[in-house]
């Protein structure tokens, strides 16, 4: 490459050279002539020199693009498109860590406080009353209630006196690392009715034969966890023993066992089933050895959401070896942002028939001769809700279908007592509804009324005993921080 620049570069020399000479020999012959003329003025002869090329560069012409190009012909031809849809399943390499719960910074400043009162007053029909509480414990291990209440009243028709006794004990422990919480109770209670009234009055009676004293005692011992495992069980087992006599030489045991347990599927599913045996043994010289014994599982299916609540199940139970299958369905639906839910439900139960449970409705009755558990059926619906911060309300419409219901009917022959009864079957349309105010714990005023009507009943004129309407009323009113107001009404 340096050779041939070199040989190019002597060429042009030598082109501009020898082009020089042809001009410089075809000059014309005047002005050789005045060249060859001396001048006297200048004795170098002056020479111009002139380079002219006949070189001119310029540029290949390039094409152009034709922007107007003919418009294609219309293909009307349907055309055959393949689609491929990738599978729309994301898998992402990252794991999320599990949430936990981190536990509360608790405030070693609030101390625990085991408070105590008394409470006595004196009442018109000669009418005292004695109320006591107090409480052990240190608030975190242990927890020990003991309640105390005494009170008696006498009118001024004879024997129209009465008298109660009760003490009650509760205790709950648990320990600093155990998730298990145990809850035990021990009470005692003795009731003293005398069975005045009676007509004519012209009737004599020794005291002993117009009292009645009902005492009873036992305890309940349980278990449960406060929170749910690793594998979302709750459980809550326990025991019961009630022991029941009266100063008629009538006696009665009661033994009771429930093992609920409850699983849960995410925070939407749960499934629940519990196991109760109702054991009674009731004694009584007329009527001899009563056994009362009643057995039922709970099995039930839950859906839990925000908004929406259902519980679906059955109950199969044997009563005394009779099997029933017994509805167990119930549903919440919240309105309004909670304020307002409807509720609507088909739902079997029984109500467990013994000589405490008589005696705690009528204490004027006989020893009863026969224990038939209630056996009831019932359809219902209604809302419940709130308006406002402060203001609550609930109404419900049943209609319930009632198996061996116990009446109460006086005795006609000494007309002191009343004889315990049972409908075999009867109807109940009930109608149900609460109000209540509340502001924080300060102050809450709560009142409901319940009314029954009964009809269809097969073995008795009316219901006997049976309340067709019931209010009731509450007033709670902390007017300092150790002074409570307190109103009810039955």
């Amino acid at each position: 490459m340096k050779r041939i620049i070199v040989i190019f570069i002597l060429l042009f020399i030598t082109g501009a050279v020898f082009a020089q000479k042809k001009r410089i020999q075809k000059k014309p012959v005047a002005a050789q002539k005045k060249a060859s003329v001396p001048d006297n003025s200048d004795t170098i002869p002056s020479r111009t020199v002139i380079v002219t090329s006949a070189f001119q560069p310029t540029l290949k012409t390039t094409s152009k693009v034709n922007f107007n190009a003919a418009i294609p012909s219309p293909d009307s031809s349907r055309p055959q498109l393949q689609y491929n849809v990738p599978a729309q399943n994301l898998v992402f390499s990252y794991q999320s860590p599990a949430l936990k719960a981190l536990a509360e910074a608790i405030d070693t400043s609030v101390q625990w406080e085991n408070k105590n009162f008394v409470k006595a007053g004196y009442g018109n029909f000669t009418t005292p009353y004695l109320q006591a509480g107090l409480s052990f414990g240190d608030g975190v291990n242990s927890v020990v209630n003991v309640h105390g209440k005494y009170t008696t009243s006498k009118g001024t028709i004879p024997f129209q006196q009465f008298s109660k006794t009760s003490i009650e004990g509760i205790g709950i422990f648990t320990g600093p690392a155990s998730n298990n919480e145990w809850n035990s109770q021990l009470f005692f209670d003795n009731n003293i009715q005398y069975q005045y009234g009676f007509q004519p009055d012209t009737l004599k009676f020794a005291a002993d034969d117009l009292r009645n004293s009902f005492t009873s005692f036992g305890g309940k011992l349980g278990v449960r966890n406060k929170a749910m495992n690793g594998y979302g069980i709750a459980y809550n087992p326990n025991i019961s023993l009630q022991i029941f006599n009266d100063n008629h030489s009538s006696s009665e045991n009661n033994f009771v066992v429930n093992l609920p347990v409850s699983k849960s599927f995410g925070k939407i599913y749960a499934f629940g089933i519990g196991l109760t045996a109702d054991i009674t043994s009731y004694k009584n010289d007329s009527a001899g050895t009563i056994d009362n014994n009643l057995y039922y599982l709970t099995p039930s299916m839950q859906f839990k959401t925000p908004n929406f609540n259902l519980n679906a199940g059955v109950i199969p139970s044997w009563d005394n070896k009779i099997f029933s299958m017994l509805p167990n369905i119930t549903a919440e639906v919240k309105i309004k942002e909670e304020k307002f839910i409807l509720m609507a439900g088909w739902i079997g139960y029984f109500n467990k028939t013994t000589y405490a449970s008589l005696a705690s409705v009528n204490p004027w009755l006989q020893p009863p001769t026969f224990l038939l558990n209630t056996h009831i059926k019932e359809q219902y619906a209604g809302f419940k809700g709130s308006a406002g911060n402060h203001f609550t309300y609930n109404a419900k419409v049943s209609y319930l279908n009632i198996s061996n219901q116990p009446l109460f009917v006086n005795d006609t022959i000494n007309g002191k007592s009343f004889i315990v009864l049972n409908e075999s079957n009867m109807k109940d349309i009930r109608i149900h509804g609460e109000v209540g105010y509340t502001m924080q714990e300060k102050f809450s005023l709560l009142a409901g009324a319940t009314l029954n009507q009964y009809s269809n009943l097969k073995d008795n004129d009316k219901p006997w005993g049976l309340l067709p309407i019931e209010i009731n009323g509450a007033l709670r009113w902390h007017a300092t921080k150790d002074v409570l107001l307190r109103s009810d009404v039955f």
